[in-house]
């Protein structure tokens, strides 16, 4: 009788200790963060209405956003390629075709006007330690800014595709692409990995991506992580609020917010989703077909105890 009441103890004292552990443990490590819907409360709000032709001359001109971006859609190329550009400003700056449907207005509007601070980076770029980010504010063309940075978020979303145009792998691209690769979807930072014919090529362009990510690596502190299974390691729920607000899971993180919008963001997390498990919808189905076969086995099983085992087993007990 002692060493039972000895086992009982011993046993709920260590499932006690697990249980304390596991759940400081648990806090720790995978912090639980409520994300704020995408609202960028903490941004000014844009009330002025822009006019479209106004900010095409704006983002053509005064704002100087060509000098550093790429508007395709416009038939605007980038001014340098992608090394040089992270070699210059530590990444390469994105492409604006899609910015005006890919990212909150309210977040293209504050980062005309102070990038750092929309951003979140201004813990690392501040006058106390000298450091200026690459992006250069706009300081307005002579009127009123606020009305010129509508006029300026107005064009971009004059330009940009329709919400349902945009694809997962857009969003991804456009959101993630530059700084974080995919293994598992043969991405790079810069861009797909092609296939190539001659293995010089092949050295040549790792050559350059080794290259960009030493640029990342002098920007950021360390090259940000490959994203394959960061979202099955994690969770989307983790994903999205981090993309949203990286300060809540790490203060001081030199990754900068994104902006995104809801939509967007709910794109890149399907992207995420599909390239970290190609097979995910497959095997879904297969659950689904395997839950109504035992289903229907049980079902036949049932019946037979009833109808033969009854005639061939309980006729020997009586």
């Amino acid at each position: 009788m002692k060493t039972l009441i000895k086992t009982i103890v011993i046993i709920l004292f260590t499932l006690l200790t697990y249980y304390l552990l596991e759940v400081s443990a648990h806090s720790i490590l995978h912090k639980h963060v409520e994300g704020d819907n995408f609202a960028y409360a903490d941004l000014e709000d844009m009330n002025k209405t822009g006019n479209v032709a106004r900010g095409e001359e704006l983002v053509m001109g005064a704002g100087a956003c060509t000098g550093c971006h790429s508007i395709e859609v416009a038939g605007m190329s980038a001014p340098m390629d992608a090394n040089m550009a992270a070699a210059t400003y530590g990444v390469r700056p994105p492409d604006l075709s899609n910015a005006g449907i890919i990212f909150d207005p309210k977040f293209l509007a504050n980062l005309i006007k102070n990038p750092a601070h929309a951003l979140k980076v201004e813990h690392k770029f501040n006058a106390e330690n000298g450091k200026e980010f690459p992006m250069v504010s706009f300081g307005g063309a002579g009127g009123d800014i606020n009305q010129e940075v509508a006029d300026m978020v107005a064009y971009l979303q004059s330009i940009a595709t329709n919400k349902e145009a945009v694809s997962p792998k857009i969003a991804f691209e456009q959101a993630c692409g530059r700084c974080h690769a995919n293994r598992y979807a043969s991405w790079t930072q810069l861009g797909e990995r092609p296939t190539f014919k001659k293995e010089q090529d092949a050295l040549q362009f790792q050559m350059n991506l080794l290259d960009y990510e030493d640029s990342l690596k002098g920007y950021l502190g360390k090259l940000p992580p490959d994203l394959s299974t960061m979202i099955r390691a994690r969770s989307a729920h983790y994903v999205e609020t981090f993309v949203e607000n990286p300060e809540s899971y790490i203060k001081g993180t030199p990754m900068p917010r994104v902006g995104l919008t809801k939509d967007s963001m709910e794109k890149v997390i399907e992207y995420l989703l599909d390239t970290g498990d190609a097979k995910r919808k497959e095997i879904k189905t297969v659950g689904i077909y395997t839950m109504l076969f035992l289903i229907n086995f049980t079902a036949l099983v049932i019946v037979w105890r009833k109808q033969l085992w009854k005639k061939y087993l309980w006729k020997d007990e009586e």
